[in-house]
């Protein structure tokens, strides 16, 4: 690891451990007489640690996270696939681009949270429901991005590659597809929190399992450190699943020049 990367990871977790602190003594200093971040609505930073070692200790929580795991990831997959297709297809095919723009945004424009209880109705209180949200957010953020990356590939690039005499499959292997990769992968990073939070809203919204589940059950009886436990155990989840997304990302963009910060030592 180099220097920089070590002096990052070393200004981020000092950033972590500066909001704990703030909040451990918001909620348990008095300042001028008054709890800046009074324990009954906020909690306090050993209270959720605690919480969530008892949750992992007791073998439960894994239930649920199993739950939810396998919401996000076919929520991810499935979204994620969908908006790479119709974005290539689009991209390729502006007469089709143009007749469904309209539909596209309006699709797009519709607050998905109206859609949860549809989803429900439709496919009950089951995985499907909540993984038919997240594709809703993730589909968008994918096809936006794909569509834009093949649409900024050089006219230069594009030209001199027909000169050499590529043909169509070609041309989708050494040009576009190297072109939307950043693009697609930019977008990724993004839709793994929304694939999350289609799951989470979902079960939040009617299940019997999942952190979205237990979250808002914690939130019925007031168990203010309870809601923040599942908050970390969400924040835990999505740096886990993001950093698989880094890693695919890493494999496949070996080609990429790294940034000038990102060599320095």
């Amino acid at each position: 690891m180099s220097r920089w990367s070590l002096q990052l990871l070393a200004m981020q977790i000092g950033v972590g451990l500066a909001l704990v602190a703030i909040w451990q003594i918001g909620a348990t200093v008095p300042i001028f007489g008054h709890m800046l971040l009074p324990k009954f609505f906020f909690s306090t930073p050993g209270d959720v640690i605690g919480r969530v070692i008892g949750m992992f200790a007791s073998g439960k929580i894994w239930v649920h996270i199993s739950i939810t795991l396998t919401e996000t990831v076919l929520a991810f997959a499935i979204g994620a696939l969908g908006g790479i297709l119709v974005g290539f297809w689009f991209a390729r095919k502006p007469f089709v681009a143009a007749v469904f723009e309209p539909y596209i945004k309006m699709a797009n424009s519709l607050p998905r949270v109206v859609l949860a209880p549809i989803f429900m109705l439709w496919l009950g209180l089951g995985i499907w429901s909540k993984v038919a949200l997240g594709v809703t957010l993730v589909f968008f953020i994918v096809f936006f991005n794909v569509f834009q990356g093949i649409k900024e590939v050089s006219s230069v690039v594009l030209a001199n590659a027909r000169l050499m005499g590529m043909n169509e499959r070609q041309l989708f292997r050494h040009v576009y597809w190297p072109s939307a990769l950043s693009w697609m992968f930019s977008s990724l990073h993004t839709s793994v929190g929304f694939a999350l939070v289609g799951a989470v809203v979902g079960e939040y919204l009617g299940s019997s399992a999942g952190l979205g589940y237990l979250i808002h059950q914690a939130e019925g009886v007031f168990d203010t450190t309870g809601v923040f436990a599942g908050m970390v155990v969400l924040s835990i989840f999505v740096l886990a699943v993001d950093y698989a997304v880094t890693l695919i990302e890493n494999r496949l963009l070996v080609w990429r020049p790294a940034s000038a910060s990102g060599q320095a030592t």
